[in-house]
């Protein structure tokens, strides 16, 4: 067909079209004569094509992530909401590392060989070829260090943002989102406590109910993570515990750097928010407390022992005492004196019989002489803590103690074994053979043999791995004990009680996939079902109708180009029909 030849200067750009070209008319008239032929699609291998991207697909939320926690139960609940709202999105949540197209290591900061193992997995996700996330306390409280450099990380107080980070991370980029959130220039507690989660045991419901400290504790690198003090709001706690009920939780831990603490920023109390909380709790279920330093319990004693008092509460308490020596305890800047620890543990024993207190006890702290340490095994010999967390010393980097003059290594080593010596020679649980006791049976044990239950007092009870028991309130006798632990028989003519609350969610499945939730993810969750009940065990339905709805969303846009280009070709070819006619 002749045309315009490219030597040829052109006047205007209807110069390209010849008098050879058809005309409009033309087009029009030899429609009839056209026949669409059909492309047979096998819609079947179509459909598994779409639900199956290949893996190194880059269209976010189509992906498996794993989840790797280290550290404390706030740490967990982080992980657990950063899970579910991801498995919310889309992405498929594994427990198989190889398998996963990101890894998304959640760290703790407060010892140096969970930081090795945080570092050591970083290591191992680029040697794979994984894209990386990273959270928790390391990368918050160091996010400039060397190994850290060019990785997607997500700060303590913005995971509720995980899903953009992971979405842009996929994609290639490099996000950083380290902020706090505030209101009217208030520093908050942290991300919304309503939002999905993933429990790692649907059972439990882990609640921190603040976030940071009032301390400043010389060898604690949390706080340059945490931060100060910001408690949640008491309405928002009570809600969340109830909605953790009503999706079948029978136990609840309460979790924070020091729960003693909280309240005194927003003008209440730990006591008034516990007794809000057990008027939610349904028979059967049980609440467990964390967490307190000394200083923020003396004042507080007679309503604490009420309160561990209450049927529905655990008699248990952990209280860190760190050092029984007076001189280690002002130089660690822990606000209290070994006479204040003992008051606290001696007031609730009293008050609140068969009370289990757990501390924690640091070995080797800079300046710490062999009087001091003698004055720590006295204290262990004359209390035999059931619970006992024994830590050597480790400096870390940032942290005044790091810079003070340290204890040999040696020492140190020598010091954690003798003090595990003294502590494993007792057994707690020995005169609570022949009991019989009512136990809460919530996991299975690690070796996979037992179910593991607790009593009252939060001990530690081995039973029969009965299905029936899980869940469920038991009454058994104790036959026989451990260091850690007692082992009971179910009771043959008691009742297994059930609490008065649904049916637990499947292992695995989101809790809180609200309507609301999907509204605040905007155009995340666009294609997400919007029924009530949705839940992760649709989730590859769902996947194949996001992926469905992006086609038909691709379609329609290249159709409302393709229509727009042709409407303007077509008025500009009835433009130079109409001049060739008039001329």
């Amino acid at each position: 067909m002749p045309s315009a030849s490219c030597d040829t200067l052109l006047d205007d750009i209807e110069d390209i079209v010849s008098q050879e070209d058809s005309k409009p008319q033309d087009r029009h008239f030899a429609r009839k004569h056209v026949v669409p032929k059909v492309r047979r699609r096998n819609t079947q291998k179509y459909l598994q094509e779409e639900s199956s991207p290949p893996s190194d697909s880059t269209i976010p939320g189509i992906q498996k992530i794993w989840v790797r926690t280290w550290g404390c139960s706030h740490n967990n609940s982080d992980g657990e909401y950063m899970a579910g709202q991801l498995a919310a999105y889309g992405y498929k949540i594994t427990e198989n590392a190889s398998d996963a197209d990101l890894w998304l290591l959640n760290s703790c900061t407060v010892k140096n060989p969970a930081e090795d193992h945080f570092r050591n997995s970083i290591k191992k996700a680029q040697e794979e070829n994984k894209k990386i996330v990273l959270a928790g306390c390391v990368p918050q409280a160091q996010p400039r260090q060397d190994y850290l450099k060019g990785l997607s990380i997500i700060g303590v107080q913005q995971i509720d943002r995980v899903v953009e980070v992971v979405e842009e991370t996929i994609k290639g980029h490099s996000v950083r989102l380290l902020g706090q959130k505030k209101d009217n220039g208030k520093r908050l507690g942290g991300a919304r406590l309503d939002l999905p989660k993933i429990r790692k045991n649907p059972l439990i419901e882990i609640i921190s109910i603040n976030t940071g400290c009032l301390n400043a504790c010389t060898y604690c690198k949390t706080k340059h993570a945490r931060g100060n003090l910001a408690s949640y709001l008491i309405d928002e706690l009570v809600d969340r515990a109830k909605q953790s009920f009503q999706e079948g939780v029978c136990e609840i831990w309460l979790t924070s750097e020091d729960t003693g603490a909280y309240g005194r920023d927003i003008g209440t109390s730990l006591p008034t928010l516990l007794w809000k909380l057990v008027e939610v709790i349904p028979e059967g279920a049980m609440l467990r407390l964390g967490m307190t330093n000394p200083p923020y319990i003396l004042e507080h004693l007679e309503e604490m022992a009420k309160i561990l008092n209450h049927p529905r509460v655990y008699a248990f308490l952990h209280i860190p005492v760190q050092s029984a020596s007076d001189t280690v305890l002002m130089e660690m800047k822990r606000e209290y004196c070994v006479a204040d620890f003992k008051r606290v543990v001696d007031f609730l024993k009293e008050k609140v019989p068969g009370i289990t207190i757990a501390t924690d006890i640091i070995c080797g702290f800079p300046g710490e002489t062999d009087q001091d340490f003698q004055e720590t095994v006295k204290l262990v010999e004359e209390y035999k803590f059931p619970s006992l967390f024994i830590n050597q010393f480790y400096p870390r980097p940032g942290t005044p103690a790091a810079k003070m003059e340290q204890v040999p290594a040696q020492v140190k080593k020598q010091r954690t074994k003798d003090l595990s010596r003294v502590f494993h020679s007792y057994n707690p649980y020995d005169h609570k053979v022949g009991e019989r006791q009512q136990v809460l049976v919530t996991e299975e044990s690690f070796d996979c043999k037992f179910y593991v239950a607790h009593n009252r007092f939060y001990e530690q009870v081995l039973v029969p791995k009965n299905p029936t028991f899980l869940g469920k309130m038991v009454e058994v006798d104790i036959y026989e004990s451990g260091k850690h632990f007692m082992k009971g028989q179910p009771v043959s003519d008691a009742k297994v009680h059930t609490p008065s609350i649904s049916k637990p969610l499947a292992k695995g499945e989101v809790s809180g996939l609200t309507e609301e939730f999907r509204n605040r993810l905007g155009h995340h969750l666009n294609s997400i079902s919007h029924s009530p009940a949705a839940t992760p065990r649709d989730s590859a339905s769902s996947r194949m109708a996001r992926r469905l709805q992006r086609l038909h969303q691709d379609c329609a846009l290249t159709l409302s180009v393709g229509m727009a280009l042709f409407a303007l070709l077509f008025a500009f070819l009835v433009k130079v029909y109409n001049e060739n006619i008039t001329n």
